[in-house]
């Protein structure tokens, strides 16, 4: 099946921040896994190349999206926009007791590297039960998007790689939303 992507340039590649949620109507999801847990609910969306975590505590959204997508993204509520190229720390305290953390690398490797790059991370995201969607491009090469999840009490831990063979691209993500104080429920 092929899926092509607007851009494998990884100049394309930005991590956008927003304090709402995004609806789906405007991406391609390929797989979604939601969570709830204790006080918060978590969502993970994967798409071509791309994906969206959104966490939610009493009203309060946290929405990270990673995307090449250049047109078609809402502006509203952005808190922070910033290119993925090379390897970026971003932290951000949401007020109402969320705190995210954010670590973006990526990479550009020749193709035998990449190769054995991307059968280790999808030999990793089965054996994690992560979240996956595999395509092949327009000159007929393996890519993928791999969502790796680990939900605890107060927090999530959310692993993302984004394999793009034009280009020997990979991008990965390691980010934490940590809900830091309880809420009470009436």
């Amino acid at each position: 099946m092929t899926n092509p992507i607007k851009s494998t340039s990884l100049q394309a590649y930005r991590l956008v921040l927003y304090k709402r949620a995004l609806h789906p109507e405007l991406f391609r999801i390929k797989g979604r896994r939601q969570m709830s847990h204790a006080e918060y609910d978590f969502e993970c969306w994967v798409m071509p190349g791309t994906h969206l975590f959104r966490f939610e505590v009493g009203g309060t959204c946290a929405t990270e999206l990673i995307t090449d997508q250049e047109d078609g993204i809402p502006d509203r509520g952005i808190l922070a926009a910033l290119p993925c190229a090379g390897e970026r720390d971003h932290e951000q305290d949401f007020g109402d007791g969320i705190k995210y953390v954010c670590t973006v690398q990526t990479e550009q490797l020749p193709e035998s590297l990449y190769k054995a790059t991307y059968a280790e991370l999808i030999e990793f995201g089965g054996e994690n039960e992560a979240l996956i969607h595999e395509w092949i491009d327009d000159d007929g090469a393996k890519c993928a998007s791999i969502l790796d999840i680990q939900r605890y009490r107060r927090e999530i831990h959310a692993q993302s790689y984004h394999l793009m063979a034009r280009g020997g691209l990979v991008l990965r993500s390691q980010t934490i939303f940590e809900h830091a104080k309880p809420t009470t429920k009436a």
